[in-house]
């Protein structure tokens, strides 16, 4: 048992070790801060060199450039796995809006997820540019290996068509897409081999801070550290979704990997792509053309009137992100293992200066989530310590190691500038982005980030670990996602003959003969269209319940398309 007289003095030591650990901590602290200070200087300066020297001398590229060139045909790849209450309305949204008709949409299954086929199947007979593909073998495995089995479908419908496709784009099930988006991909493509945009989460309420998280990040990476990356490194990493890839460059990564590339040993095979793109010396960039969205959003936290507002911002991909800390922390698990720890197996630090660079910013998330925590504790623990000395309850102190105006002083004092400054940028993209009230949240929201970064770090090393101790496989850890519903879309009722062209169901030639018909018979125009055999009596049936927005009844799944046969 302690001595009374004792104890005193073992507290006392105790705060001495708080003041040592501080000390490292700081400096720890200040090392990252100065990485992320050197982030900021390249993008402002760079902001404003582009502003005084580059913009002037170009005329920004308009929306009427992008509809003027020919459309090539274009692929879209989404993998499914359990994405049974997303899927439907992920690609009834996608084919209602975006503006382009010469593409193909291949869809991912498993054999072992019947919810999953069972919807696509139900999309396949409303849409004729909608192909399932099934892999042949039970899930999951990794999303890689998805869509390896989507691109040997897409190779193999290369051969049967006229002319190839121009470029495939990656997609999730949760995506929401902007109308120009492939317009922007067939303007670029084949001159570029990789295009990636930018990604953001839908704007959520402002109670809802773990999905906020996921605002403010994106909010900041996707407009300034990616600029920052393919600034220094001209290496662009996927995000997974709005990415696209020319004929040429996935038909190069197959030949070197026996028709396999998505690499199945990673967990993020889409950031994988993009380097070993680099290494082949192919053009990426990181698109920025700004567009206009009409979003609906309350003001006064909720509490004011609902208002339909214009603004403007880059063309990219939006999406809900989780908003349970469990459902977070699993899915930035799985960016951390396969960014951080596989990555760094696989890869190495193989590059130039400034790639070394990026992959150590990559990386030291795997050291510094813990490092936040850590100086939160400290942080406690000497506001116990001051609130105890303030009510006099608490006395006993060494002479402090570090005096008062010595560099530890100083130490703090920049970090706290350092710290400063971070909030600051991180409310500026908040704000131009979702408004003041969510830029209010920034800061608080990213002490729940860290917390959330934590759990992600520690899943991510146990998982690895585990992983190189056991040798089992690493597998696609589900995150269920959500979908906007169609008045968070604001979506619009089209006319049958719309439908039906956006479906590819009828051609503009048959339409505009079968409302010539109908004008001068005064007959229904999906009579018409299947007296003239144009059209089904499914196809009809469905067209007619989307408009009125029920389910029609499902049939048999058939005509599935495997890269297998």
């Amino acid at each position: 048992m302690i001595s009374s007289l004792y104890w005193p003095y073992l507290v006392a030591d105790y705060y001495h070790a708080l003041e040592i650990a501080s000390a490292v901590v700081g400096i720890l602290i200040l090392l990252s801060s100065i990485d992320d200070l050197f982030v900021d200087a390249w993008y402002w300066g760079r902001q404003i060199y582009r502003s005084l020297f580059i913009k002037r001398r170009y005329t920004p590229l308009q929306a009427s450039q992008l509809r003027a060139v020919r459309e090539q045909p274009l692929a879209i790849m989404v993998p499914a796995w359990l994405e049974f209450d997303v899927i439907a309305a992920m690609l009834e949204s996608m084919v209602g809006t975006l503006e382009y008709k010469n593409y193909m949409i291949f869809v991912g299954t498993y054999q072992n997820d019947e919810r999953t086929k069972t919807e696509v199947e139900r999309m396949r007979r409303r849409y004729r540019q909608l192909v399932r593909v099934e892999v042949p073998h039970d899930g999951p495995t990794c999303k890689a290996d998805c869509l390896n089995w989507i691109v040997q479908a897409i190779f193999k419908q290369n051969q049967q068509q006229p002319e190839p496709f121009a470029g495939v784009i990656l997609h999730d099930s949760e995506d929401v897409l902007h109308p120009l988006e492939l317009k922007y991909y067939n303007y670029l493509l084949p001159r570029i081999d990789f295009i990636q945009l930018p990604v953001t989460s839908l704007e959520r309420e402002w109670y809802e801070l773990v999905a906020g998280t996921y605002m403010d990040e994106f909010a900041e990476w996707h407009t300034k550290d990616l600029v920052v990356r393919e600034s220094l490194s001209k290496m662009v990493p996927s995000a997974g979704v709005g990415t696209c890839f020319s004929r040429r460059a996935l038909e190069e990564l197959a030949a070197e990997t026996d028709n396999q590339p998505f690499n199945t040993d990673t967990l993020t095979e889409d950031y994988d792509i993009g380097a070993r793109l680099a290494r082949r010396g192919m053009k990426q960039i990181f698109g920025k053309f700004p567009v206009e969205y009409v979003i609906k959003r309350k003001r006064m936290f909720g509490f004011g009137q609902e208002k339909i507002s214009t603004i403007r911002m880059p063309l990219g991909i939006r999406e809900y992100f989780p908003n349970t800390f469990r459902t977070a922390y699993r899915q930035k698990a799985r960016w951390t293992l396969g960014i951080g720890l596989q990555g760094w197996a696989q890869v190495g630090w193989a590059g130039s200066l400034a790639t070394k660079y990026l992959l150590f910013r990559d990386r030291k998330g795997l050291a510094t989530s813990f490092i936040a925590i850590i100086a939160y504790v400290l942080l406690l623990n000497f506001l116990l310590f001051l609130f105890a000395d303030r009510m006099g309850w608490w006395k006993v102190y060494y002479p402090s190691v570090f005096p008062p105006g010595g560099w530890v002083m100083t130490l703090m004092s920049v970090n706290a500038v350092a710290l400063a400054l971070r909030v600051c940028q991180r409310s500026f993209f908040v704000y131009h982005m979702y408004g003041w009230e969510h830029s209010l949240l920034a800061a608080p929201r990213m002490v729940i980030g860290n917390f959330i970064n934590a759990m992600a770090a520690a899943r991510a090393w146990r998982l690895f670990i585990v992983h190189l101790v056991t040798g089992k496989r690493l597998v696609w850890d589900k995150t269920m996602h959500d979908f906007p519903s169609t008045d968070q879309i604001t979506a619009q009722r089209q006319r049958l003959g719309e439908l039906l062209l956006s479906w590819q169901a009828i051609d503009e030639t048959k339409l505009a003969f079968a409302l010539e018909t109908q004008e001068r018979e005064k007959r229904p125009l999906g009579e018409i269209l299947m007296q003239l055999g144009w059209l089904d009596e499914a196809t009809l049936h469905e067209a007619i319940s989307f408009q009125q927005g029920v389910i029609a009844p499902p049939l048999p799944p058939n005509d599935v398309s495997t890269a297998a046969t």
